[in-house]
């Protein structure tokens, strides 16, 4: 259970959808005064290198950020993009693309003082790594990370003292379970805490579980009387390859999706905006697609 390291996919088209997504979730939960608690259950190292052996070895970030970055030279991204690269580029030096913040330094930033974070890490790597970044930010009790398995870790947080909040579930699906366990603590949570927002991160591969889940999610919501929000980003298919001596090639990550929970309503249109034109920035075959669909 602790082979999956995110530092080989930081910065790939899933981080770009998905960082997208939570900005714009987090900056229309700033609009109020009222304080909000975020809550990242699989909050991974916190900060990635991509010049570090990790992202070089799988190159992930070529066809996401860093290949935004290029693309977007002569063209005119959509306010969430633009968004979303200035944050990114906010880590780094003029011209650099080398730091690439994983969510925990992008909630951050966009905390008030009277806001609260709280991150669960159970690699145990990845938390001292996590704890050593965090430590930096000299924010106090502020940020909390918490060596815990997010999904049993954040019920006894639920609900939070303000009544806001926003819970991250983004875990690695290594293990085909995570999907029924991102299930069961969202149908828990929303027992707990029905108005809180929730965004759930999930990889779209030819897998029983990962086209079960957001039908799950969908029905959570329904059954809640909650509004929500389903966006995906594909760009490729997911057919497998063979190389010219007949052996199979996985094609890697083809698609992925944002499933939100009680979704700020500005989320829809700004998500429809923007995720064409990642598409025809990031697209790696005739099959790149994006779809944005909700309920409730």
């Amino acid at each position: 259970m602790f082979s999956y390291r995110h530092a080989f996919h930081a910065g790939n088209h899933a981080d770009v959808l998905k960082h997208t997504t939570l900005l714009a979730i987090l900056r229309h939960m700033a609009l109020k005064d009222t304080a909000f608690t975020v809550f990242d259950t699989h909050a991974g190292a916190g900060l990635y290198r991509l010049d570090g052996d990790y992202a070089s070895t799988s190159g992930e970030a070529g066809q996401g950020y860093l290949r935004l970055i290029e693309k977007l030279a002569d063209i005119t991204p959509t306010p969430a993009l633009q968004d979303y690269l200035d944050m990114v580029a906010s880590f780094n030096t003029t011209g650099s693309h080398k730091v690439y913040p994983g969510s925990p330094f992008i909630i951050q930033r966009l905390l008030r003082d009277r806001d609260k974070l709280k991150l669960f890490e159970i690699h145990p790597t990845d938390t001292k790594t996590l704890e050593a970044n965090i430590a930096q930010l000299d924010v106090g009790r502020q940020v909390a990370v918490l060596r815990e398995d997010g999904f049993e870790g954040i019920k006894k947080f639920l609900p939070p003292p303000s009544r806001r909040a926003l819970v991250l579930c983004d875990p690695s699906y290594e293990i085909k379970t995570d999907y029924s366990r991102v299930a069961d603590m969202v149908a828990d949570a929303l027992t707990r805490f029905v108005t809180g927002t929730y965004a759930v991160w999930y990889p779209i591969i030819p897998r029983p579980e990962a086209h079960q889940l957001p039908r799950r999610l969908k029905t959570l919501a329904n059954q809640a009387g909650k509004p929500w929000l389903n966006a995906t980003f594909t760009v490729k298919s997911s057919k497998l390859l063979t190389d010219d001596a007949g052996d199979v090639v996985r094609p890697g990550l083809p698609a992925s999706g944002m499933f939100v929970i009680n979704p700020p309503h500005t989320l829809k249109a700004s998500l429809q905006q923007t995720l064409p034109l990642m598409v025809a920035l990031l697209k790696q075959d005739a099959n790149a697609a994006f779809s944005v669909e909700s309920g409730g």
